[in-house]
């Protein structure tokens, strides 16, 4: 049996094999007793002697002393070698072994795991990161499932990333025969997009309304067989209909979150109903605020305004009663989730849960146990790399808010539902493609961007005098004619042409021009509103008057005629966002 079988036998719990060594100071992993020692100085433990004097014995077979262990005294052994400056201890009996003075049995929150560092930090799931043996373990708990290429095949330490966290109402585990809706294939009843910024100094945790009115498109799912079946989209449906309905998997619903919002989701985290349950009950409970008592008969919760300190099922309900707040919709459901879960991670990073191991490794245990991830994230090498990255941001700066929604519009397509407000909510989307915080900007990634916009400094030609050629490489079918138009018609670039397609296709939008045609470069990039980043010192092309000419060529980045490219460099004001340090009170 290998060490990990080892660790799990006979029901041991982990957090108990990890002892401290008196001698070293530090903890150590015992994952079986100790055999006795050898009668002969310098022979191996637990061998018996051979002819000769030699250790005979086959690996694995016990020796004829240890079977008489409990039947005959053991041989005279020299006494364990005493640490420099240590007490002198009266010599053991003949007959019986050497053992220092019994201590005091020790707590259970003294016992430790290796932990290899921080805190596993899964927004919903957060829990310590051990060392490969309990990670392997944690790895067995988590389920995954292939999403295709709707998910990223790996996890990147170095880029910013994003994970769509769900939250099914199916009834799976035990005990949650009540919950949800019966017979639900697992629909995606709670939805946040977690945005977590390149230099990890700051985090958005974008929720989505799960009666959010939304095109789903086509989606190719992996079937038991290995086969791929492509599910049809839906027309003008709510957004819980992307995950569970005509048999949509997770990659339907991060397939529908781009749709809606033009930010691709690299991976996904599928949790259950046992997820608020168990974790809250690891921590040894959540403190919630009431501004007024509930007494919710749908969802049996029952508390007395002020705070009080929720777990398991109780917690449960928290989360999912929708009948005492607000106009008992889902939009004021949504609030009432985000406070608690922000109320969790305080817990999670609170130095009651990070110094007490039993509670990191249940943690970790209830979280992994209740996740279902996709195969880019689903190793335990890769759990704990998210993991590490997570815990880089501080909870001051993760940002909560909601996808901004007109609330049961007249003109809604679906009655009683929400649509996105095309005024406010575009510019959100933005601001975290653009990977720019909610919360205050650090003077590093200012300075940044001020140097950014020095390069664009300087003198710039009229607009009548900018030659351009316009591409396309990349960007949907139409936009270097969309844009050339604009160009000419609202912008006075008149010495513009269309060059057709570029020979390949960019990620980015570039702006090519030689040394003599910085000034037109200067001027366009301001008219289009085109990061530093996209201008290009190169060679100029001949236009079709046979005159020097730039070449700006469209990438997969192009969002529209006029649209400026620059990222904002301050993020809009959410009605109801805060942060995950802020306390509130449920209304």
């Amino acid at each position: 049996m290998d060490a990990q079988g080892r660790g799990r036998a006979d029901n041991i719990d982990p957090a108990d094999q990890w002892v401290l060594n008196p001698a070293t100071g530090e903890y150590e992993l015992r994952l079986d007793p100790s055999p006795p020692q050898s009668a002969v100085p310098g022979q191996r433990r637990g061998a018996a002697p051979g002819p000769g004097g030699g250790a005979s014995r086959r690996r694995g077979t016990p020796s004829d002393a240890e079977q008489a262990h409990e039947t005959a005294p053991a041989p005279t052994v020299p006494g364990p070698r005493r640490r420099r400056g240590a007490p002198d201890e009266e010599e053991p009996p003949p007959g019986r072994r050497s053992r220092r003075p019994e201590k005091k049995k020790r707590s259970r929150t003294k016992k430790v795991l290796m932990w290899t560092g921080g805190t596993m930090a899964f927004v919903l799931v957060g829990a310590g990161t051990a060392g490969y043996l309990i990670l392997k373990h944690l790895e067995g708990n988590v389920t995954t499932t292939d999403v295709g290429s709707a998910a990223k095949d790996s996890f990147s330490k170095d880029e910013a990333f994003n994970i769509l966290i769900i939250g099914t109402d199916k009834r799976t585990g035990k005990g949650n025969e009540g919950y949800g809706d019966k017979g639900s294939v697992g629909h995606a009843d709670t939805n946040i997009l977690l945005h977590v910024a390149k230099d990890r100094t700051n985090a958005t945790a974008l929720s989505i309304p799960r009666d959010l009115i939304v095109d789903v498109p086509d989606c190719p799912t992996k079937q038991p067989d290995g086969s791929t079946k492509v599910v049809p989209g839906s027309h003008k449906v709510r957004f819980n209909e992307s995950l569970g309905q005509d048999g949509r998997d997770p990659g339907c619903a991060m397939r529908t979150v781009k749709e809606i919002t033009g930010i691709s989701p690299d991976h996904f985290m599928m949790a259950d109903f046992n997820a608020v349950k168990t974790l809250t009950s690891a921590v040894g409970g959540v403190e919630v605020c009431l501004k007024h008592a509930v007494n919710d008969k749908d969802s049996h919760l029952n508390l007395p305004a002020g705070s009080s300190k929720i777990e398991g099922e109780e917690a449960l309900a928290f989360v999912r009663t929708r009948h005492s707040f607000g106009n008992h919709g889902d939009l004021d459901r949504i609030k009432v989730q985000q406070q608690f879960l922000s109320s969790l991670m305080r817990k999670m990073a609170s130095g009651d849960t990070l110094t007490n191991p039993v509670k990191l490794y249940d943690l970790a245990d209830a979280a992994t146990k209740s996740l279902t991830v996709d195969t880019g994230i689903g190793k335990a090498s890769t759990l704990k790399d998210v993991a590490l990255e997570l815990k880089k941001v501080p909870t001051k700066n993760i940002t909560f808010l909601t996808v901004p929604v007109l609330d049961n519009p007249d003109d809604g397509p679906v009655h009683k539902t929400v649509i996105l407000n095309q005024a406010q909510a575009p510019q959100v989307f933005d601001t975290i493609n653009s990977d720019v915080s909610f919360t205050e900007v650090q003077k590093k990634k200012q300075q940044a961007k001020d140097a950014q916009a020095a390069r664009l400094k300087g003198t710039r030609s009229a607009a009548s005098e900018v030659r351009v050629r316009v591409l396309n490489g990349g960007a949907k079918d139409g936009a270097a004619q969309e844009t050339l138009t604009w160009l000419q018609n609202q912008q006075g670039v008149l010495k513009s042409e269309n060059g057709s397609n570029a020979p390949e296709k960019l990620a980015n939008t570039t702006l090519e021009y030689a040394p003599d045609q910085a000034d037109q470069a200067r001027e366009l990039a301001s008219l289009m509103g085109l990061p530093g980043a996209a201008l290009k010192p190169g060679k100029s092309v001949t236009n079709s008057q046979g005159l020097p000419a730039m070449t700006l060529t469209l990438g997969k980045d192009y969002k529209g005629a006029g649209v400026s490219l620059t990222a904002p460099k301050k993020a809009p004001k959410v009605e109801g966002q805060h942060t995950a340090d802020t306390v509130q009170c449920a209304s």
